[in-house]
């Protein structure tokens, strides 16, 4: 080869080289990459068909990922196990092999048929392995036409041993991203479901430390088959809880059941619960059953169990004890699987020492007892509910109406003794009949009296007199603000003219 032959290729290979490092450092998008790069082989050193094959080290077959000079079919006809063809023979030696006429070789399996008649062609293919610290990856290979004298095999296999190196590099970068990503995408699906499961139970939304400890119970119990006494004022989501004990149980595709214990009159509650025969009472037309036998297999809750009769509560305290009943009016035993969750906003136990509850049943009830604190115990999840709350009835409303920073101080500073069921229906009055955007405290002030609730509750709840005097400072804040333009103060306040000419009248401002 003459000198500036041999000038000429090196100047044509370091190019080469410096083209494909920068195309394999672009980006992350592997596939792209190698494509690019195979050309390059094809552009500056006339290296046809370049084509990456990698190991697919679960199925223990080599599969084409990139190619220059190939249609899709080729490349999909491009599979080779370890060790077959001298694609196979390369990655299970490890070394580079030169074909120097694939025409002549009978190994050469020529599977992707790319080549026409390749005895005739005047064909030499190289192959490299693609290593990576001892850990073949793949194998690089190329064809050169070897009428083309002037460029030795040994320096051909030189070239395509860095490239082969420089893709095992850029592959095992794309592994790791690859990987990362994936472990990331885990991560944030774990983070999500633990979340979901710290945060919320069905429609129960809490992050304080009492509801945790609320959540943690749920999940320890159930899982058993013990009888469950959920105690909490009313409001505070006894039967959500009952639900989430149900649903995260073995039972969650059986029935569950739920009847109000100080929903009806004794006679009709033993009919509800145990059901009847036919003319046991008048009135009774036909078989019935009861819920018993409804919630078999699955979980019956107890609402109210505290304003149980006696009566029924013997016949309570008997099925606790040995899982049967009698339907009224027959005497046939029947037997039923179901899981009895009770619940009561009562003091149970001062109910027992006054003789108003049976002792006996309430030791049958309280074998797990679950302690739902009020909202006023837990402040801390208000900002979460009302986001809830918020958000399911501006759907429901078709609205996009948002709280007020002094709104949301106010919401946090009443007591709510009707607990998380008073927050929600305050909050969808507040959507429902809010015509601004913005929940201010006046309508907040508005509802909550027309509902018949006071908001002077205790020292640390603000009073309508507050309130007022909030108003009336936010009136004459705005007016400084605007140079005394009521039309300017009203925009900014998010009101109506004539509401902020009807507010300064009232509070005795001058504008």
């Amino acid at each position: 080869m003459k000198k500036e032959d041999i000038l000429h290729f090196k100047n044509l290979e370091l190019a080469t080289l410096y083209e494909i490092s920068k195309i394999l450092g672009s980006s992350l998008d592997i596939k792209r990459n190698l494509n690019s790069s195979m050309k390059i082989l094809s552009d500056f050193m006339g290296m046809r068909r370049g084509t990456v094959t990698l190991l697919d080290t679960e199925t223990n077959e080599l599969t084409i990922v990139s190619a220059y000079g190939l249609t899709k079919d080729e490349i999909k006809r491009g599979r080779y196990k370890i060790g077959e063809g001298i694609v196979g023979r390369a990655v299970k030696t490890g070394y580079p092999v030169i074909i120097p006429d694939v025409g002549k070789e009978p190994l050469f399996l020529d599977r992707t048929r790319s080549r026409g008649d390749i005895k005739r062609e005047n064909i030499s293919f190289l192959c490299v392995p693609i290593k990576v610290k001892g850990e073949i990856l793949g194998v690089l290979s190329a064809d050169r036409l070897f009428a083309d004298k002037r460029i030795s095999f040994e320096e051909d296999i030189r070239v395509l041993s860095i490239v082969a190196s420089l893709i095992g590099q850029a592959l095992k970068l794309s592994q790791i991203v690859q990987r990362e990503k994936e472990e990331l995408i885990e991560e944030k699906e774990r983070l999500s479901q633990e979340l979901k499961g710290r945060y919320r139970i069905d429609n129960i939304i809490g992050q304080s430390e009492r509801m945790q400890e609320v959540f943690e119970t749920v999940y320890r119990v159930a899982g058993s088959k013990a009888t469950i006494l959920i105690r909490g004022e009313s409001g505070t989501g006894k039967e959500l809880i009952a639900k989430a004990i149900h649903y995260n149980s073995e039972r969650a595709n059986k029935p569950f059941v739920k009847i109000n214990c100080a929903a009806l009159p004794e006679t009709l509650l033993e009919s509800e619960l145990f059901g009847h025969e036919k003319g046991a009472f008048t009135g009774a037309m036909f078989e019935r059953k009861g819920r018993f036998e409804i919630a078999d297999g699955g979980t019956l809750f107890l609402d109210e169990i505290g304003d149980l009769s006696h009566p029924l509560q013997v016949k309570l305290l008997r099925f606790l004890q040995e899982r049967e009943f009698e339907r009224i009016g027959s005497s046939k035993t029947i037997k039923v699987d179901v899981r009895l969750i009770a619940a009561t906003n009562i003091d149970l136990e001062n109910a027992v020492r006054e003789g108003r509850f049976r002792e006996d049943l309430y030791y049958r009830l309280n074998v797990v007892p679950i302690f739902l604190p009020s909202l006023r115990e837990r402040k801390d999840d208000i900002p979460l509910l009302v986001e809830h709350f918020l958000e399911r009835f501006n759907k429901e409303n078709g609205k996009d109406v948002r709280l007020s920073p002094q709104s949301m101080d106010i919401i946090m500073k009443s007591e709510w003794r009707g607990n998380v069921r008073e927050l929600e229906n305050c909050i969808e009055r507040l959507v429902v009949m809010t015509t601004g955007k913005t929940i201010q405290p006046r309508d907040i002030t508005y509802q909550r009296e027309s509902a018949g609730v006071s908001l002077d509750k205790n020292k640390d709840t603000y009073t309508s007199e507050t309130l007022v005097n909030m108003e009336k400072q936010k009136i004459i804040d705005a007016l400084k603000q605007t140079g005394g333009v009521q039309s300017r103060a009203a925009k900014l306040l998010g009101i109506t003219q004539r509401q902020i000419g009807y507010k300064i009248k009232k509070y005795g401002i001058i504008p």
